[in-house]
């Protein structure tokens, strides 16, 4: 049963990657569950638990991309990017760390899919405006598709990961945003030290300060855009407050997204279309059918290995979070995060752990699947995302070129920000 479940999810993960005749991750993974549901590696009892483990960051998911997907459209992203290339006056090196800035806002508030998916065409635009060579943009993208990931952490919204573990954890989203907002800061900050060392080469200097639009112009509506930017800071607050009202975040999120969506058709009519044809919706179908997939695998012992594994550290608390963030995170970068973070759980409900040893476990889970994926071109849904984005604008990233920079890149921003997480739960 063991040696079925393994191979069934190397089946579908190499289709998910290889992809022959174009053929869609939705299909991959589908096919996947549907040999697991017929072989009985899974049951249909085991679907409905897949289902209540993740609805609630499957509906969020689709709340955001239509959010963020209307805001794009109304200009709210490119008129950031723009503010934030005159704030740079000239400094490559100021330019790239605001614009890393911009986007570890994003993806906090509209999650790393549509960080990424937003605004690598967006940095793109405003790096050929300022005439930058190919060298030089490059390592703004790479920077970009880096960041949308590894500062995912602070809100329970910021990645499908984190919903699914704080709804299997029953983690408030002011509790959860309590510890983890830190740390993100702390990854931010991390991230940032180690892009700029290693791309010194393609930040150095200033470069002749050339006419950019004004950032007014990027609005296409300002109707929208105000709303938008009400909903934004709805979204934030109204998740806060879900917790104490017992309320799901997908509810908030759908709400605040059909609200900007009423608006936009007033506005903006032929917008709306494009944006809800647009949105990745196969990734709804991808996720399910990877989360049964990875069911077989549980039911098949593989979770209960990793048990063991995890229960040989839990001598000291930095023991702990540091083998299971290196080890989620190392899973996250062969087997995709997605189903790793699932897998994290199962593990961790089979151990004997409690109180803040249980939270420490919990969090260093997160921080290794939000993390650990940037080490390979595989590890994350918005690194496939981006890297489409890439195709689609003409440029090539190849495995040999990312792995050489995500491992660089990955391993000791992983490794301070669970440092920091650690501090966090000590203080």
């Amino acid at each position: 049963m063991q040696a079925l479940a393994t191979a069934l999810f190397a089946l579908t993960l190499g289709l998910i990657l290889w992809r022959p005749k174009g053929l869609d991750i939705s299909i991959s993974s589908t096919a996947g569950a549907l040999v697991a549901l017929a072989s009985g590696l899974v049951s249909i009892h085991n679907l409905v638990q897949v289902w209540e483990i993740t609805w609630n960051a499957t509906l969020t998911f689709i709340g955001l991309i239509v959010l963020s997907g209307l805001l794009d459209k109304a200009g709210m992203f490119r008129y950031a990017a723009l503010h934030v290339a005159r704030w740079a006056g000239g400094s490559r090196l100021r330019l790239y760390l605001l614009l890393m800035a911009l986007g570890a806002l994003v993806s906090g508030i509209f999650a790393n899919d549509g960080g990424a998916l937003i605004l690598t065409p967006i940095v793109l635009e405003v790096l050929t405006l300022l005439g930058y060579p190919a060298a030089v943009s490059l390592a703004f993208v790479l920077g970009i598709g880096f960041v949308a990931d590894a500062t995912s952490l602070p809100f329970v919204i910021s990645n499908l990961t984190n919903i699914i573990s704080a709804d299997y954890e029953g983690i408030g989203f002011a509790r959860y945003a309590g510890v983890m907002v830190p740390v993100d800061l702390g990854a931010l900050l991390a991230a940032l030290l180690v892009l700029s060392w290693y791309f010194r080469a393609q930040l150095r200097g200033r470069d002749e300060q050339r006419e950019l639009p004004a950032p007014k112009t990027a609005i296409a509506n300002q109707v929208v855009f105000r709303w938008g930017l009400a909903a934004s800071a709805l979204l934030l607050i109204g998740d806060f407050f879900s917790s104490p009202l017992h309320l799901p975040v997908s509810l908030i999120t759908l709400l605040l997204a059909g609200l900007l969506l009423a608006v936009a058709r007033k506005e903006l009519p032929k917008t709306v279309g494009p944006v809800l044809r647009g949105a990745p919706w196969n990734i709804v179908l991808f996720s399910l059918g990877m989360y049964l997939v990875v069911f077989g695998l549980n039911n098949a012992g593989f979770t209960a290995l990793l048990s063991r594994w995890l229960s040989a550290h839990l001598g000291s608390l930095s023991s702990a979070i540091f083998a299971t963030g290196l080890t989620s995170a190392f899973l996250s970068a062969v087997f995709n995060n997605l189903p790793t973070v699932l897998i994290g759980l199962l593990a961790i409900g089979k151990l004997h752990a409690h109180g803040l040893q249980r939270r420490a476990l919990v969090y260093a889970n997160l921080v290794g699947v939000d993390i650990g994926p940037k080490m390979t071109p595989i590890g994350s849904l918005a690194t496939l995302l981006w890297l489409h984005v890439l195709e689609k604008r003409g440029l090539h990233v190849g495995w040999g070129r990312y792995l050489a920079t995500g491992l660089v890149l990955t391993i000791p921003t992983l490794l301070l920000t669970l440092a920091v997480l650690e501090l966090r739960l000590l203080l």
